[in-house]
């Protein structure tokens, strides 16, 4: 069982990795000629890259827009910052002061990340303009996350499991070490991995990708200069010549 599950993380961190390089080469080669800037916009790089700062960090716009969406979302996107820092400890051979630091914030970061994401589901089923626009594929995601999130919370509180022999099955994995694999035998800690390796899988495939696309998308990146450069159609150019 180690093995297969050190096989299905190497297959699992391939997929994740290739997957999201193809998406952002994509997103990078993408055109966006025209200029569509949310305004009021910024007019310098520097302004673009503090704009995209907040946005990213704060969730500026979702803020403006629903008070309560973005505290779910909030609540959701820091609290799985803090869980995946917290998880570092397992892939370092001694952490350090910071990430020892971090550990208690991480544990409860987890109630607060499975509580966003319910409160983020139940918009999709109670808000009727919401529930039109949802399919399938956004449940199960939200079902992956918050089985992810409530699954490694229960062996947090409730049925814990031995961390040191996951610590040292995940050195050996990255060691390439099949000879000394051996991962912890609860079901609980199998189902969590098992589900984390296929949120790795779908990742590339998901509307998770929103996760580096806020970075390419033309109303956030863009500098409001229309007038002071403006975009010339490749035929438009010709014609002029």
């Amino acid at each position: 069982m180690s093995v297969l599950f050190a096989l299905l993380f190497y297959v699992a961190f391939v997929l994740l990795v290739v997957g999201l390089g193809r998406k952002i080469i994509q997103y990078w080669k993408t055109p966006a000629p025209l200029k569509i800037p949310t305004t009021p916009a910024p007019t310098t790089r520097g302004g673009v890259a503090f704009r995209m700062g907040r946005e990213v960090v704060l969730f500026e716009s979702l803020f403006k827009s629903n008070k309560w969406i973005w505290l779910f979302g909030y609540m959701f996107h820091v609290g799985l910052a803090l869980v995946l820092f917290r998880h570092g400890r397992y892939f370092v051979p001694e952490p350090g002061a910071l990430l020892t630091f971090m550990q208690p914030f991480g544990k409860y970061a987890a109630i607060a990340m499975v509580v966003g994401l319910l409160g983020l589901w139940a918009r999709r089923i109670f808000v009727e303009r919401i529930r039109y626009i949802t399919g399938p594929s956004d449940h199960l995601m939200l079902a992956l996350l918050v089985g992810i999130g409530v699954s490694g919370s229960l062996m947090t509180f409730v049925a814990h499991t031995k961390i040191v022999e996951v610590k040292d099955f995940f050195q050996n994995v990255m060691r390439f070490n099949f000879g000394e694999l051996a991962l912890p035998g609860d079901p609980l800690l199998m189902l969590h991995l098992f589900l984390v390796a296929v949120l790795m899988i779908v990742f590339p495939l998901s509307k998770l990708l929103h996760a580096p696309g806020v970075f390419f998308s033309p109303s956030r990146n863009q500098v409001d200069n229309p007038r002071e450069k403006r975009h010339i159609a490749a035929w438009a150019a010709e014609m002029e010549k």
